[in-house]
């Protein structure tokens, strides 16, 4: 389990003021209206895209490749949409990390939980795949109200974002666990606790396999989600994340298990994943980040990139 960072005095050092700052601006605007709050959000979002012309093209271009046939105009509706999204995503994570529970369960929809129930009833751990849809900081905290979980995620390097930032995604979820402490994850499970893992970005090279998402037909996918399934007694359950619409907050569905999972075959397993992956996207695709360079690994080392743009790279 990684340790809880401890707050020292060092955090109150000059080079940290501005950020305090930051944060204690953030924190009172997060006891705005719900309703305020996406609004904000979505202003923020369309700013961003304009200030930041390179979040525009790296999902302009992934759409374009996972939707070849998508008529542009829709696409670059799609776009705009996901700006605004992509915004209110920066304020859903001060609802995740500082909303008190009284709030967070007037936005808190659960269904499906008797799929984690059965597999916790048969003494198994829940390997939780979620796909990095863009309200995901605000749906952990969902879910914690229903079970508190693991989760698994990568420390940031300035230690007082760290401190909020592990504070922030325990709260009501048990603990977190550093992405590269594989050995702790897999004594989670081993333990019977419900743990978060998400399946759908390129981590590079090492340990990815190619298989199809969407129209990409080599597309690096982490073996990760085989490894913690074949090495811990787990089972694999998928989930969807929605934001509702009309101010109702989120909704978090969990599905049946996946059966002989992950089998023999790695690549088939990985297909069946990105399947899933495809399925949560498509149900809202506009909050899904596409920000991310989800094809920026290529199957050929020396193979030209699918991002043009050099500051895209």
């Amino acid at each position: 389990m990684y340790q809880a960072p401890p707050f020292t005095l060092s955090l109150l050092h000059p080079r940290y003021w501005l950020l305090w700052l930051a944060l204690g601006i953030a924190y009172l605007i997060s006891w705005l209206p719900y309703s305020w709050l996406m609004a904000l959000g979505r202003g923020l979002g369309r700013l961003s895209f304009k200030l930041l012309k390179s979040r525009g093209r790296i999902a302009r271009r992934n759409l374009e490749l996972c939707f070849p046939d998508m008529p542009a105009a829709e696409r670059e509706q799609l776009v705009r949409r996901n700006a605004e999204e992509t915004g209110c995503a920066a304020i859903e994570t001060l609802i995740g990390w500082w909303w008190p529970t009284w709030r967070i369960r007037r936005i808190a929809h659960f269904k499906g939980y008797e799929h984690i129930q059965a597999a916790l009833a048969q003494g198994k751990g829940v390997l939780l795949l979620a796909s990095h849809m863009l309200h995901l900081e605000a749906a952990c905290r969902v879910f914690g109200l229903t079970h508190p979980s693991v989760g698994f995620y990568r420390p940031h390097n300035n230690a007082l974002m760290e401190f909020f930032m592990y504070r922030g995604r325990s709260r009501g979820n048990k603990f977190m666990i550093g992405k590269r402490d594989v050995k702790a994850l897999l004594k989670a499970l081993n333990d019977g606790e419900v743990c978060f893992y998400l399946p759908d970005q390129d981590y590079g090279r090492n340990r990815a396999i190619f298989a199809p998402f969407f129209a990409v037909p080599d597309t690096a996918c982490t073996n990760g989600t085989l490894l913690f399934a074949r090495s811990a007694n787990c089972v694999v359950i998928p989930i969807y994340t929605s934001k509702l619409p009309d101010q109702q907050g989120y909704q978090i569905e969990a599905l049946p298990a996946l059966e002989d999972f992950p089998g023999d075959d790695d690549y088939q397993a990985i297909c069946r994943v990105n399947q899933w992956v495809e399925q949560a996207i498509l149900k809202h695709p506009e909050q899904y980040m596409w920000v991310h360079r989800r094809f920026k690994t290529r199957p050929d080392p020396d193979a030209p990139s699918l991002y043009d743009n050099k500051s895209d790279r």
